[in-house]
């Protein structure tokens, strides 16, 4: 025998449906970016540049004017380091 379910109970039930849809999402992009692995660069402010710095030695690879620029910069160095080492992003 089956008892019937409240209205308001099933509202309910399908409102953490929907979260638990979006925390898997969640999840699983978190779970694509640690797949990624480190970033090889970073964009360094600098008085009125930024400089674009090799993580693993520090060095400056080059710099930009702006935040922006810096960051373009920044993903052309990781895309063609990843295409040097078959690995992308």
């Amino acid at each position: 025998m089956q008892t019937a379910v409240h209205k308001a109970f099933e509202d309910k039930r399908m409102i953490l449906a929907a979260l638990l849809e979006r925390s898997q999402e969640a999840r699983n992009e978190a779970f694509a970016r640690i797949a990624q692995g480190a970033p090889r660069y970073q964009a360094s402010g600098k008085g009125g540049t930024w400089d674009v710095v090799e993580i693993a030695t520090g060095a400056v690879q080059g710099f930009a004017f702006s935040y922006r620029a810096a960051l373009r910069f920044v993903d052309a160095m990781e895309a063609g380091a990843a295409s040097k080492t078959g690995t992308r992003q």
